[in-house]
């Protein structure tokens, strides 16, 4: 069967057109999103503090280990959360995974934490989200 030019244009803009709009590439878009803006929010915040003290996410061992002030130390977090969350909007196949270990260690700090354990099982679900879109970027991410 010979195409024509057109119908190889055709093709395969109809073949591009199906998987933009796959329900798996709608599901990396939407968490690549989600992995882009929440952590830069909950960075920028750790500087501002509208939405919580997160100082107080930040368990007695941990800060007696510091060589730095507790509020310090949460401002260095802010700029760590900032910078994953820039580069899970440019390179997500990288980054998705490096959020997904910062999440894990989130989460192994909070259970040191008394009274904050439904927290660290929400971002355990994060965790989840994050290995999920490191996933899906190696199919709909070329960077």
């Amino acid at each position: 069967m010979n195409m024509t030019i057109e119908q190889i244009h055709d093709s395969a803009t109809a073949a591009a057109d199906n998987i933009a709009s796959s329900p798996a590439r709608q599901a990396f878009r939407i968490l690549q999103f989600g992995f882009t803006v929440a952590p830069i929010l909950a960075g920028l915040d750790k500087f501002f503090h509208l939405l919580v003290n997160w100082d107080q996410y930040l368990p007695g061992v941990v800060a007696r280990m510091s060589p730095v002030q507790p509020h310090t130390l949460m401002l260095v977090v802010g700029v760590i959360e900032i910078v994953a969350g820039i580069g899970v909007a440019l390179r997500p196949r990288i980054f998705a995974y490096i959020v997904a270990a910062w999440l894990a260690l989130i989460v192994i700090n909070l259970l040191l934490i008394p009274g904050y354990f439904d927290v660290a099982l929400r971002d355990f679900g994060l965790l989840l989200g994050a290995l999920a879109l490191a996933r899906l970027s190696q199919q709909f991410s070329r960077s």
